[in-house]
């Protein structure tokens, strides 16, 4: 259930710009790795906000519009395919969500982060496992992330159409996957995320 219970608690600590960090795009074969950090009036209530896995498109887009009009700051960054190759997924995930934390307008003082993975951050953070419904902080970041994962997804496909990945948006499909092997890789997708082409090539 979704309230301020953390961001509340780490108030009380005397910390005053408590931000939610998320990040959408872990798991998909191509594409970058969105991150975004948010923060939150206090207490302030937002009809429908939850995990943006368990919304539809419609709902994700209209609450990432409001969530972006009442924010006291939000902000939105990535790791590029050539980052997650050179680093590995996580590593890069991390990346994008330091990034996203710097970019905000008015600076955090603390990091609630969705996961278990809580290091390098620049400022105090705790991870939190399955934070995106628990936090609304971590939910609005969820948001703010997966939403502009999903458009980038539309810019990829007018780019490499052959793949459909404004369909899919970069998950191991089985469309997705047998355009691999028609057309091969492209530019965009994670080497380390399609070695199944070098074990085809090996039959």
């Amino acid at each position: 259930m979704l309230e301020y219970t953390l961001e509340k608690e780490l108030n009380e600590k005397g910390y005053r710009a408590v931000c939610g960090v998320d990040e959408a795009g872990r798991g998909p074969l191509c594409g970058p790795v969105f991150a975004a950090a948010c923060i939150l009036p206090a207490g302030f209530v937002l009809e429908g906000l939850n995990d943006s896995k368990k919304l539809t498109p419609k709902k994700r887009d209209k609450l990432f519009d409001l969530i972006c009009e009442n924010a006291i700051a939000f902000s939105i960054a990535s790791a590029s395919v050539e980052e997650i190759d050179e680093l590995n997924i996580l590593e890069a995930d991390l990346l994008a969500m330091r990034r996203a934390i710097d970019g905000l307008q008015i600076p955090a003082d603390f990091a609630l982060i969705d996961g278990n993975v809580d290091r390098d951050f620049q400022i105090p953070a705790r991870a939190v496992i399955g934070g995106d419904a628990i936090s609304p902080s971590i939910a609005a970041a969820s948001i703010l992330a997966k939403v502009a994962r999903d458009c980038d997804c539309l810019r990829l496909d007018a780019l490499y159409p052959q793949y459909g990945i404004a369909k899919h948006k970069g998950y191991g499909t089985k469309q997705h996957m047998d355009a691999l092997r028609t057309y091969g890789p492209s530019p965009i997708h994670r080497k380390k995320f399609i070695r199944f082409l070098n074990n085809d090539e090996a039959l």
